[in-house]
């Protein structure tokens, strides 16, 4: 895994291999971020990472100069991970180890950017309880966007708030806006 711009441009992490994640690749999170860099300043968003794992876009984000970050996963491992690496590279990433549908029945604060990165196994129903929760508790801040990576065997296209997607090998964003559908 790399960091590919800002700060921290071409550091490797080497995540412990006995950590149950899929980490984004760095073509797919590269073309991302060129997408996003169209359209937010990223060091003004507030980001939200969901299924956060390795705190591979978290990361990112923080080396590219955003600053309001919160990275919440279920897995103590991958919490404790991203709290280490955060430290060692003095990023501002508050993590929360809490299961993600939990977190968004609670949560107050409005993001710029939720980005989720749930297992690729999750069933349809989960993956649909996401943009409903996002988009129901109203998480998302005026122009903000909802992304769900996701495999390409799964479509996400029907779904209310659905605004495009992306692909990159075998995997997909999906962009979700609450003007859209």
């Amino acid at each position: 895994m790399r960091i590919i711009s800002g700060k921290h441009k071409g550091r490797h992490l080497q995540a412990p291999k006995k950590l149950p994640v899929r980490p984004t690749t760095d073509m797919a999170k590269e073309a991302l971020f060129n997408i996003l860099n169209n359209t937010y300043y990223i060091e003004d968003i507030i980001l939200l990472d969901l299924f956060a794992g390795t705190g591979n876009i978290s990361f990112e984000f923080a080396s590219r100069g955003a600053t309001q970050l919160t990275a919440v996963d279920a897995n103590y491992g991958c919490v404790k991970y991203i709290d280490k690496i955060s430290d060692e590279l003095e990023l501002n990433i508050n993590t929360i180890k809490s299961d993600v549908f939990s977190f968004l029945e609670n949560v107050k604060q409005k993001s710029t950017i939720i980005f989720a990165d749930p297992p690729y196994d999750l069933s349809i129903e989960d993956f649909t309880k996401i943009p409903e929760m996002v988009f129901s508790n109203e998480l998302l801040l005026n122009d903000g966007v909802l992304i769900i990576e996701h495999s390409k065997h799964t479509d996400l296209s029907s779904l209310k708030n659905f605004a495009n997607q992306r692909r990159y090998g075998g995997s997909v964003f999906s962009f979700f806006e609450a003007n859209s559908k």
